[in-house]
């Protein structure tokens, strides 16, 4: 068994646990009415706290690229944000325990009905910048334009306000837009699986071990599961 005190030194080594959670994704966070974080990374974070005896201090973000910015100023000691290999080089990963599609959102009279369409010249996405959809369509997209905007919200506006041909985005994110905005359509199909994963600074090994245990403890006793039925996220896929 580990020694909570020696992780608790690894893992908030300022003597209190900074959470960073990212509200520009639904799927993992949001607000109560009195402002409050909710949602699965709320919880996770909460219940990994309450273990270790402290506190935890959430530091709000409205993008996934500012929270892997953020790790090079120190502002933060435990995050939630899909795994990728460019955020690997400053952050360290546990594995993932939810798997989120990466899609697109057209106009309904628009001639695309499947993601492998989009890739052409010509057309013109929107994303936002440094999210993991944008990461992955960057490295993968070898004749579509990316329009890059500061934050997936920024993304969908854009998408309206200059006439381009889709918007990526998280699946949900997109399909709530769609239903509650009419003229816009969610295609099927996904370009990539989002693999969510919780985060810590890189080199705090020990620290990262006992997450890691943490979360696949969570995810087989159903906290995970049950966090996000709570919070309204039933569509979202637990990652085995």
């Amino acid at each position: 068994m580990q020694d909570v005190q020696a992780v608790m030194t690894g893992l908030a080594p300022q003597g209190e646990l900074r959470v960073a959670l990212n509200f520009g994704n639904t799927v993992l966070a949001q607000r109560g009415k009195d402002g409050a974080p909710l949602g699965v990374a709320a919880d996770l974070a909460r219940e990994l706290a309450r273990r270790l005896g402290v506190v935890p201090r959430f530091i709000s973000y409205d993008a996934a690229a500012k929270v892997a910015d953020a790790v090079e100023e120190n502002a933060w000691d435990l995050a939630f944000m899909a795994i990728d290999p460019k955020r690997g080089e400053k952050i360290d990963f546990t594995e993932a325990y939810v798997l989120i599609e990466g899609t697109y959102m057209v106009r309904n009279n628009s001639d695309w009905m499947q993601v492998d369409e989009l890739d052409r010249k010509g057309i013109k996405i929107a994303v936002g910048q440094g999210a993991a959809y944008d990461l992955f369509l960057s490295r993968h997209l070898t004749q579509a334009e990316l329009v890059k905007l500061p934050t997936s919200a920024a993304a969908v506006h854009g998408f309206m306000e200059q006439h381009l041909d889709a918007v990526a985005g998280v699946r949900q994110t997109l399909d709530e837009f769609a239903q509650n905005y009419a003229g816009y359509r969610v295609l099927d199909g996904y370009f990539t699986a989002i693999h969510q994963a919780m985060a810590l600074p890189k080199g705090r090994d020990m620290a990262l071990a006992y997450v890691s245990g943490f979360l696949t403890e969570m995810k087989k006793n159903g906290f995970v599961a049950e966090s996000l039925r709570r919070s309204g996220q039933q569509g979202a896929t637990i990652a085995p």
